[in-house]
């Protein structure tokens, strides 16, 4: 079984997104720099920043995320995001409608059954945990083996909280990871255990 990882890219103050739900700075690091992070050239960042971030890409086999982070996405019109070839949603509600059942999606209720779900697609490959409410949710549970953010030189002063709702003391390990980029840090923490 793959390590499970919560990550995302987070402000100074500790938020991905703000009231509204817009990441706003946070990802201009990806838009910075001249080498190409993904297959279509779009992004393009440091090359501190690629060799950090595209074999991690590589190791995801599967995505957890909440639905809300799904509608907002429009589910990445079926393909599974920044690597992995499944997306496991955390949600209370059936997928949309329209979407196509070949997508590589799966609809689980309840942070347990996505997990296991998603440990059974990625096999040996790594659960990415999607940072938020859903991943802080994941991470309360004792279900995150790592923690992986990329700091963006951003104070949104309110928002969406990298860890949701959690209020309780954790301790990390580390940090095993510090890279800098072009405008980002970024980090890596075991979980103690």
């Amino acid at each position: 079984m793959g390590k499970a990882i919560m990550y995302n890219v987070v402000s100074v103050d500790g938020f991905v997104a703000d009231e509204n739900d817009q990441p706003g700075p946070l990802f201009d690091w990806y838009f910075n720099g001249d080498v190409p992070l993904d297959d279509n050239g779009w992004m393009t960042v440091s090359q501190a920043s690629y060799d950090h971030t595209r074999p991690y890409w590589g190791q995801i086999g599967t995505t957890i995320v909440g639905r809300h982070v799904f509608d907002l996405t429009n589910g990445w019109d079926g393909t599974p995001p920044g690597g992995g070839e499944h997306v496991v949603v955390v949600t209370h509600r059936p997928a949309p409608e329209d979407w196509d059942p070949e997508a590589p999606f799966h609809f689980v209720e309840g942070i347990e059954a996505a997990m296991a779900k998603a440990q059974e697609l990625a096999g040996d490959r790594v659960v990415n945990v999607a940072a938020g409410d859903v991943g802080g949710q994941v991470f309360a549970a004792g279900l995150i083996d790592e923690v992986r953010m990329d700091v963006a030189p951003v104070v949104l002063g309110s928002g969406k909280r990298f860890f949701g709702s959690v209020h309780a003391q954790h301790l990390l390990d580390g940090p095993d990871v510090v890279i800098q980029g072009n405008r980002v840090l970024h980090l890596s923490y075991r979980v103690r255990g």
